[in-house]
């Protein structure tokens, strides 16, 4: 294999002789063999974008001359596009606040502008990675606002595909509005209700997430660029300093802006940790739904069995025809991974000292897969588990005939006291509540299949008058009235 020898203040180091990345980039491999991970492309993008609109903002003030500008501005577009992501090699967990990715970075564009200019790899002429590339910049600004570019991509994403989860839980809601079914807490049977709330409450919870997401776009929008190694802007001039972001705007088409205290901006990331209790919300609704489809899915032939989602994959190696519930458990999965990783980023924003915090890459990574992972999660459990779920209607009908809803839809008509002779006859006679209520003359088939009916569901609360009959054919039974403190109704 063929090298090339670069140098440092450490001493000269081989380097093999096509890659873009130089001595720094080395030594950091060699000092962080830790996780194996890589960087995400959509913060090397933003990492590309930084240098870029910095480089911008330099030769429009004359400080980065041609050819040299234009030969820099066009690596970094090359790594915007995707060109130049693997030799970003570095591992993201590393020490020095994330020093060791910027210098692989400004090793590889350095290197590609001079390949573009006619000069050999590891030259560093013209074109060198920190008099050019990072001029009037530092890790502490670059690094953080690398960061909030490439959340800020991914949250407007991770909007998006909750917009089309919202859609495809409303489409549901509407398609099973008269599907009946027993409605449960603490796992027993509670009052009927219809399939179609269920999923018109995921809704609602999918709702408030997207406005979580959107307002956590809010918390990270302000940056630091310019703010060089403490916030203070020593090293660069005050115009660039002022025009920096504004180029990062463009370029990136983000709401960024520049932080009014830089100080703040380099050194306190609470930001994240209010972003990452808004992803955990995410997680905590996306994990409750996919236990819920699970648990509805169940069976289907001796569990609940009300709902079916779609078949993805044989289940089993050895139990022939099983289908498992796939989605919804990877779907947990990654709802579990993110709320630890909210604990990690707190932890490391706490733990952040004086004016840098020096967590800042395992912050940064954590953030960032959180994003990632719940916009591929929202996305595939919408596609390919959400849209072809099916309900089972004559299995949700068939287990609300079995139970003793039928019961507490009929206190208010017929007192507590009433539907509790009603619950010891019918488990006298083995019969069904409905059965029983009609042998005992309190109601006809037709007055129960209107209480149960979905349109009698989706009604809120009785009104006065409202069961006046079944009060009257109630009143005496066994020696008991429909008074009003049995309705919950009177005085306690």
């Amino acid at each position: 294999m063929s090298i090339r020898v670069e140098s440092d203040a450490l001493g000269e180091r081989d380097i093999p002789q096509g890659v873009y990345w130089g001595v720094h980039t080395l030594r950091a491999r060699e000092n962080f063999p830790l996780s194996g991970l890589r960087w995400p492309g959509e913060f090397i993008v933003a990492l590309a974008q930084v240098k870029r609109a910095c480089a911008e903002t330099n030769a429009v003030r004359g400080d980065l001359p041609e050819p040299l500008a234009g030969a820099l501005l066009t690596a970094c577009r090359e790594m915007e596009e995707g060109a130049l992501h693997e030799h970003v090699v570095v591992d993201p967990l590393q020490g020095g606040a994330g020093t060791s990715t910027n210098m692989n970075v400004n090793e590889v564009l350095a290197n590609r502008a001079n390949e573009l200019l006619g000069a050999p790899l590891g030259s560093y002429s013209p074109v060198h990675p920190l008099a050019h590339v990072n001029m009037y910049q530092s890790t502490n600004d670059v690094f953080p606002t690398a960061l909030k570019v490439a959340g800020l991509g991914l949250l407007r994403e991770l909007e998006a595909v909750l917009t089309r989860l919202q859609e495809s839980m409303q489409e549901k809601e509407r398609a099973f509005a008269d599907v009946l079914k027993v409605g449960r807490t603490q796992l027993r049977d509670a009052v009927p209700m219809t399939l179609g709330m269920e999923f018109g409450a995921y809704a609602e919870a999918v709702a408030r997430d997207r406005w979580r997401i959107f307002k956590c776009r809010e918390r990270i929008k302000q940056v630091n660029l310019g703010g060089t190694a403490v916030g203070t802007g020593l090293g660069a001039p005050r115009d660039y300093i002022l025009r920096v972001v504004e180029h990062l705007k463009r370029i990136t088409g983000l709401p960024v802006s520049r932080a009014e205290n830089l100080v703040d901006a380099t050194q306190n990331m609470d930001c994240f940790v209010e972003a990452m209790g808004m992803l955990a919300a995410l997680a905590a609704n996306l994990l409750k739904i996919a236990n819920d489809f699970r648990l509805l899915s169940s069976g289907p032939d001796c569990g609940l069995g009300e709902i079916v989602l779609p078949a993805l994959q044989a289940g089993s190696s050895i139990m022939a025809g099983k289908i498992n519930p796939v989605l919804p458990e990877a779907v947990a999965q990654v709802a579990l991974k993110v709320m630890a990783s909210g604990q990690t980023v707190t932890l490391c924003a706490g733990l952040g000292q004086l004016d840098l915090n020096h967590l800042m890459p395992l912050l940064a990574h954590e953030f960032l897969e959180s994003v990632r992972l719940l916009r591929n999660a929202v996305r595939v459990f919408d596609e390919k588990c959400l849209r072809g779920l099916e309900a089972r209607p004559w299995r949700c009908r068939e287990l609300v005939d079995r139970s003793t809803t039928l019961a507490t839809v009929l206190v208010p008509a017929l007192g507590y006291g009433v539907v509790e002779s009603v619950l010891r006859r019918a488990e006298a006679s083995g019969a069904g509540v409905a059965q029983t209520v009609q042998a005992m003359g309190l109601a006809d088939a037709g007055t129960i299949a209107e209480l149960l009916s979905p349109r009698r569901m989706r009604k809120l609360g009785f009104v006065p008058g409202e069961y006046d009959e079944l009060r009257a054919a109630a009143r005496g039974l066994d020696g008991t009235a429909s008074e009003p403190e049995a309705e919950g109704t009177g005085n306690p």
